[in-house]
């Protein structure tokens, strides 16, 4: 059940429904696009799927779409949405049922609910041979601050241990990929019963590199390794790994 301006939903697609619920929708999705730079084709993982709502949003985008739920019945509503247009696992986020280097995209928005984000990234990243992205609610948003024993978005805020920051996130990227480029952004600003009276407002305010929005985005770059075949003509045939990024994979990093 979500809350806002003082009516209660029953679920958060009904909250989606809602005017300020698809406002916020909206810009969430902007933030998500602006980070990912989505291409026609890509194989795109989403983590935590929940019901599908992002994922037949990635689908409409042109991308082949994979979920994993560990959810029984969010992934049963997963599959009644999406029906045949996604190939969808049941599974929890520390132990990916997927291979190494399979997807060209993950998504992951279920932090608030791991066990552990440091294996949920390092899964995420293990399946990857393109990009990552990491939505968490930002613990230093008025909005949260605001909403704290509520629900956002389906997501129940009794305390702030279900809350991040940009650096909590940077710090866990770090310890996996040392040097790559990171990507950040967020949205929705103010309280919730504010919009859509501040949405005026919201527009005018930068996503990329604000660190006061509820939904955070955060992107980087996964270095895959693959194998190749050394002298195939001289019998040796030796086996070397390599790491390599995908060629166009993220777009260059503002400075």
């Amino acid at each position: 059940m979500a809350r806002s301006n003082g009516d209660t939903y029953h679920s958060c697609d009904e909250w989606r429904a809602s005017p300020v619920g698809t406002y916020v929708d909206r810009r969430r999705k902007k933030l998500i696009t602006d980070l990912l730079d989505l291409r026609e084709d890509e194989q795109l993982l989403d983590v935590g799927c929940k019901t599908g709502h992002l994922l037949l949003y990635f689908r409409r985008l042109g991308c082949d779409v994979t979920g994993v739920e560990s959810s029984k019945d969010m992934l049963a509503a997963a599959r009644e949405r999406l029906g045949e247009r996604a190939d969808l696992r049941l599974g929890t986020p520390e132990d990916l049922p997927f291979s190494d280097n399979e997807f060209d995209i993950v998504t992951v928005s279920c932090f608030e609910s791991t066990r552990s984000p440091a294996i949920t990234l390092s899964e995420a990243i293990r399946v990857c041979r393109g990009r990552v992205f990491v939505e968490v609610l930002n613990r230093y948003s008025l909005a949260a601050a605001q909403r704290r024993r509520r629900k956002i978005d389906g997501v129940p805020l009794h305390d702030g241990s279900l809350l991040y920051s940009y650096l909590f996130v940077r710090k866990l990227i770090r310890d996996v990929l040392a040097d790559a480029p990171i990507e950040w952004g967020s949205v929705i600003y103010f309280p919730l019963p504010w919009y859509l009276r501040a949405a005026a407002m919201e527009d005018r305010m930068p996503r990329k590199k604000n660190p006061f929005g509820l939904f955070m985005g955060i992107s980087f770059p996964v270095y895959f390794t693959h194998m190749t075949l050394q002298d195939p003509l001289t019998g040796g045939r030796k086996l070397k790994v390599a790491r390599k990024q995908v060629p166009g994979a993220v777009r260059e990093v503002e400075k």
